[in-house]
């Protein structure tokens, strides 16, 4: 634990310290994101405990001296702070860290002092020494730009149903559901190992991660989940899971994970789940003096669930976007380079050979392929228009996780193009749009 000499960071000046958080910022801290984050009371409950858990109890990737604040020296008020939350996510297999700032927030009354950059700059340095190639945020419209981030990855996205599939008279469920317990864990692991192999990227949650979801969120903390387990009726065999929240959403019943085994349909076991959400979220709204009614899945833009219950989910939500930051670019790239020469290996250009600078203005890579193999470096271009394909401010992240394909960053971007169709082939051979779907760590 930190004291409190130990945890100070940087004096601010105008009498203001950056600090380290300690366990007994807890309920100070907690009231602070409350205010500052709630939307309405149950939000700002869901904040204050979401706050005081990381400070107080068990995490698998997260320390109280991992929240930044920012003080007022003469009264003890904190006026400013934020975290990072540490995780491993993976590149089609490939692992990497990430840092994750989350809970961003000043005073209004301090707001335009460069309180949140300067802890920014903190935090980027805590990810670097920490080895992690990445940053990754969700938060408001453009603000996070100014801090090195661009809009790269899909975040959010649901489906929403209003009509409850109905068992045939005299039919019984052919699937039961039951809370996960402990010994569920490496079940729930390997089960969202499986589903995560649609995504492009994905987060790593260990058998510690599971655990702390599953037993140490408090009760209002809105990141908690109950984790359902699927299992045949007759005999008892596990077959999914799914996560659905204990609070209603602003018309019904949510769901947030859903996996199934390999070799189980979709179609016969979902509209039981979509029953016991339906059922659960009535229960849900006696005790909250609501109603319930809808069912969402909120799984991003693709989803199996999806397509097994087709027309019943009428309502559709396009996804949000995370916000991701790469200062290495070229270490990046060279750590994936096993998935861009397969991706080669797999394309009209397999076995080519040629050179390509791509510009992402006023940095470059060079990109050397012999016979298939990729070499990548550094390279610095003369001005904006150098090389075989240019892509403006950090709009080469788009391609890079997948978020966009080349040919809508050149309509969306005049200043973005290829010079020629071998470097259109090859960058869309080396960065096609994929989707993804992150349940990133909190």
């Amino acid at each position: 634990m930190f004291t409190q000499q130990q945890s100070i960071l940087r004096d601010l000046g105008k009498g203001l310290i950056m600090r380290r958080a300690t366990p007994e910022d807890a309920y100070a801290l907690s009231k602070f994101n409350g205010d500052i984050h709630g939307e309405d009371e149950v939000d700002r409950k869901g904040v204050m405990a979401w706050t005081s858990d990381l400070l107080t109890r068990p995490h698998a990737t997260f320390q109280p001296g991992d929240f930044t604040i920012v003080e007022e020296t003469a009264t003890g008020r904190i006026v400013s702070s934020l975290n990072l939350i540490s995780q491993t996510w993976s590149y089609q297999g490939i692992e990497f860290g990430v840092g994750r700032p989350e809970l961003v927030g000043t005073l209004p009354e301090f707001r335009g002092r460069g309180l949140i950059r300067a802890q920014f700059e903190e935090v980027h340095k805590w990810s670097a020494d920490r080895g992690e190639l990445v940053q990754a945020i969700t938060g408001i419209p453009y603000y996070y730009r100014q801090f090195g981030y661009e809009f790269a990855l899909n975040l959010g996205g649901w489906r929403m149903g209003l009509i409850v599939p109905k068992l045939k008279e005299g039919e019984m469920e052919k699937f039961v559901i039951r809370p996960a317990d402990k010994d569920d864990i490496p079940l729930l692991m390997s089960l969202y190992e499986y589903g995560c192999r649609r995504s492009m990227l994905s987060a790593q949650w260990t058998a510690a991660h599971w655990y702390n979801n599953l037993f140490e969120l408090s009760e209002e903390n809105f990141h908690r989940l109950e984790y359902r387990i699927l299992e045949r009726a007759d005999t008892r065999e596990p077959v999914g899971y799914f996560g659905q929240t204990p609070l209603l959403g602003s018309t019904g019943a949510r769901a947030f994970h859903y996996e199934l085994a390999p070799g189980v349909s979709w179609l016969e076991v979902s509209p039981c789940v979509v029953r016991y959400m339906w059922d659960t979220g009535q229960e849900y709204a006696k005790r909250e003096n609501r109603t319930c009614t809808t069912f969402s899945f909120l799984l991003g833009a693709e989803h199996p669930v999806y397509e097994a219950l087709g027309n019943t989910l009428p309502r559709i939500s396009n996804p949000y976007a995370w916000y991701l930051r790469v200062p290495d670019l070229l270490g990046f790239l060279n750590l994936i380079k096993p998935v861009l020469e397969q991706r080669l290996s797999e394309s009209i250009a397999c076995g080519h050979t040629g050179e390509y600078l791509l510009v992402m203005y006023p940095q470059g890579i060079r990109l050397t392929l012999e016979n298939g193999h990729i070499d990548l470096d550094s390279w610095k271009p003369d001005n904006a228009e150098d090389g075989n394909a240019v892509f403006p401010m950090l709009t080469f992240l788009q391609i890079l996780f997948g978020y966009r394909s080349f040919e809508e960053l050149d309509q969306a971007f005049p200043d973005c193009y290829w010079r020629d169709e071998s470097t259109h082939v090859i960058i869309n051979a080396l960065f096609p749009k994929k989707n993804s779907h992150v349940f990133g760590i909190v």
